[in-house]
Order: C-alpha cells, then structure tokens, then sequence
C-alpha cells in the first residue's frame, strides 16, 4: 500500500512554513514508523520546505510513503540555483536579510537535507527553479 501527499507552498508565508513536514510527520507516527526515521524524514522536508518559502515564488511537495521508503519530490519555481556545489556548502546562503532577520537562511539546508536522506538528488535551472528528489528507507 502506498500513500499520497501533495501540498502547495507559497513563496514568502513563513506563517504555513513546516506545515507539510508536520503532516507527514504525523502520519507516519501512525503508521508506527521508528523515531530514527521520522526525524530524518521531518528534518529532511522541513528544511526542503523553507526552502521553498525563502527563495521561490512558489512549489509543490509531493509525498509517497510505503512499506520500504519515503519519497519526496519537492518542485519550485523561482530564480534556482546558479551553483549547486557551491549551495551544498555549509553556511553557504542567499537568503535575503529579511529572511535572517526571521532565523533562516543560515545556510544549513541542503547539507542538513543530504545528511538526512539515504538518496538525494538536486537539480536545478537559473530562471526556472529547482527540483529536489529526497528518500528516507523505513528498514536500513
């Protein structure tokens, strides 16, 4: 059996940011899925999330949980990322002072995305957007 989540994000409404990552974190509390992994999965989507919120206009967050995995496709659309090796560096940001001002953009987020996901995949275009893959294994 395979479950579905798909959920909005509106680039800009830190008030609804971590909304997702709390629904999935819920509904796999349900499912009686180990702590270990809902973390990873909670940390992993939350950071995702914002994200979104901070850099694009706007995406989409889609969920699939099963038996073995959670998969997460997160899509925006916004400015993207002119270098990817240089966003996955620690601390990297660019994150507006705004956005800092409000406890984000620490530039933590993809290396804390990755460090949380047993695959993860990043593209993205200058202009377009960006589009993450995330899986976190139930049973590893």
């Amino acid at each position: 059996m395979t479950m579905h989540f798909d959920y909005k994000i509106e680039g800009g409404d830190f008030t609804r940011a971590g909304y997702a990552s709390s629904q999935v974190k819920r509904s796999l509390k349900q499912l009686n899925v180990d702590p270990k992994v809902i973390k990873r999965v909670v940390v992993a989507l939350y950071e995702a999330e914002v994200n979104i919120v901070a850099h694009a206009y706007h995406g989409n967050i889609h969920v699939e949980i099963n038996t073995e995995k959670i998969n997460m496709t997160l899509i925006d659309e916004g400015p993207g990322i002119a270098n990817i090796e240089q966003a996955m560096q620690m601390g990297f940001s660019t994150a507006t002072p705004e956005v800092r001002e409000m406890g984000f953009g620490a530039g933590m987020g993809l290396p804390n995305i990755k460090n949380n996901s047993d695959e993860f995949r990043i593209e993205s275009e200058v202009g377009v957007g960006t589009k993450l893959n995330i899986v976190v294994y139930i049973n590893k």
